[in-house]
């Protein structure tokens, strides 16, 4: 049977892995200026024309590495708090922790650069994590500290976190009001959930968090199982319950956070990834954990080619068509809970 089960896991991340590069071909050739797969394909073995080479390389490559990086982190993430709290409907959107790192974004890019709309300067590029990650803490500790009584209830961290995220969210649409219009329509279409960071820079800046603490999200899914066992036989097993759990919230936390700072705020993709994935290969996170990530890759990745193509050359911000997705499986989900 464990044969049998192993086999699955291998089947469907081969299958997902061919969709990826599939969606990965087609989005290099979609776009404002159309490359066919053949010319793709010459072009990344470096035969291509320039301007081939400028729209591939410069542009669309990056961002597909970006929408990978960031559907990873934020399924891995949406996994570690539904597996932490124990609760179906935990997502780092819904629990404010994104809307959190992108308050803190928005107004750092604002003091730094004064004016958003003409670019943002290196330094800010790569200190952008970093603030990101600040947000991020904030928002989950304050839902940590409220949500705490006598333990986490996975109901009232719910709530709260819903409650956080809309006070985040009022709060960055007050602050908004300081930028001009085009700086505020650039801003809008960001928080809404936009792959903004369409250059290596972007990609420099958040590889190192994301790998590591994917890595490491990897290493403690054997914690992750025995939480799911309930605190008293967690600590009958000698697990220090409370310790293991704050551990991997910082991951979560982390892993949205610097997804946040390059992606504005998606939600729901945290939300939907690892119910589709314990679908597919069951609860055991060692398996659930990789084939979240590629649910997650591969969604972003397709909703990033709707969006840059359906009503080209106006680009529909990725956040949106995200939640066209998981909006109606957010509802599914609270009815049958």
């Amino acid at each position: 049977m464990k044969i049998n089960k192993n086999k699955k896991f291998i089947l469907i991340s081969v299958i997902l892995l061919a969709l990826i590069f599939i969606t990965f071909l087609v989005s290099l050739n979609l776009g404002s200026f159309a490359i066919s797969p053949k010319d793709v394909i010459k072009t990344l073995f470096g035969q291509g024309q320039r301007n081939y080479e400028i729209a591939i390389f410069k542009l669309r490559l990056p961002r597909i590495v970006i929408g990978i990086l960031v559907g990873s982190a934020l399924a891995i993430a949406g996994t570690i708090l539904q597996g932490v709290t124990k609760n179906d409907l935990a997502d780092s959107g819904i629990l404010g922790i994104n809307s959190g790192a992108a308050l803190f974004v928005v107004i750092y890019i604002y003091f730094m650069n004064g004016n958003v709309y003409d670019g943002i300067s290196n330094l800010t590029i790569f200190t952008m994590p970093i603030v990101a990650l600040c947000g991020a803490l904030f928002g989950a500790f304050l839902i940590y500290i409220l949500a705490w009584k006598d333990g986490i209830s996975s109901s009232r961290l719910l709530l709260i976190g819903i409650g956080i995220n809309i006070a985040f969210t009022s709060i960055l649409t007050i602050f908004q009001l300081k930028f001009t219009t085009q700086e505020f329509n650039r801003v809008m279409a960001w928080t809404a959930g936009s792959i903004w960071g369409s250059s290596w820079k972007y990609v420099i800046a958040v590889l190192p968090f994301i790998l590591l603490f994917m890595i490491l999200t990897i290493y403690k899914a054997r914690y992750l199982d025995v939480l799911n066992l309930g605190d008293e036989i967690s600590t009958g097993l000698g697990i220090k319950v409370e310790r293991e759990r704050r551990k991997l919230i910082i991951y979560a936390v982390i892993l949205s956070g610097v997804a946040t700072s390059v992606a504005g705020s998606i939600s729901f993709l945290g939300l939907v990834s690892p119910h589709i994935a314990r679908k597919l290969v069951g609860p055991k996170h060692k398996k659930l954990i990789p084939t979240a990530a590629l649910i997650g890759t591969l969604m972003l990745l397709i909703s990033d080619t709707i969006s840059r193509n359906l009503l080209a050359p106006i680009e529909i911000p990725v956040g949106i068509v995200v939640s066209i997705i998981g909006v109606p499986y957010f509802i599914y989900l609270m009815l049958s809970n």
